[in-house]
C-alpha cells in the first residue's frame, strides 16, 4: 500500500519537473502570475500528500496548529512531505506520532536558540570592620 502511494507521488513529481523544464525552454522571463500559480500548485500537492500520509486526527491537529502558529505548521508539513518523498514513513502518521514530531522540532529549535547562558555570581563581602 505504501509502495503504491510512493510510486504515485514520484510519478506526480516527475511529471511536474518535466512540465517545468518544458515551460522554461519556451519563455525568456517568468511573470509573477506564473510564480504564484506554481506556488499554489505546490501547496496543493503538499495538501494532497498530507491527506494521504496523515490520519484524520493528526490532520485535524495540524490544521489547528496552523491557525495558531502558521510557521510551525509549515515547518512540520515540510518535514512530513520530505519524509514521505524519501520513503521514511512506513504507514499513516497517527496523532501520537505527530505530537512526537512536534516535540522533536521544539527541542531542536530550543537547543539551537539556547547557545549560552550568563550566570551572575554575587560575591558577598565578609570582611567586616566591626570584627573586634
Amino acid at each position: 500500500m505504501a509502495d503504491d502511494e510512493l510510486a504515485a507521488i514520484r510519478a506526480a513529481r516527475m511529471q511536474q519537473l518535466q512540465q517545468e523544464s518544458s515551460s522554461r525552454g519556451g519563455r525568456g522571463g517568468g511573470g509573477d502570475s506564473d510564480e504564484a500559480q506554481k506556488a499554489q500548485q505546490q501547496a496543493q500537492q503538499i495538501r494532497e500528500l498530507l491527506a494521504t500520509v496523515l490520519e484524520p486526527a493528526a490532520r485535524e491537529r495540524l490544521s489547528r496548529i496552523a491557525l495558531v502558529a502558521p510557521d510551525r505548521s509549515r515547518q512540520i508539513e515540510g518535514i512530513l512531505a520530505r519524509m514521505a518523498q524519501t520513503g521514511q514513513l512506513r504507514g499513516r502518521v497517527s496523532e501520537a506520532q505527530l505530537i512526537d514530531l512536534l516535540q522533536q522540532a521544539e527541542d531542536a529549535n530550543s537547543s539551537a536558540a539556547k547557545v549560552g547562558a550568563i550566570k551572575f555570581q554575587r560575591r558577598v563581602d565578609d570582611d567586616d570592620d566591626w570584627d573586634i
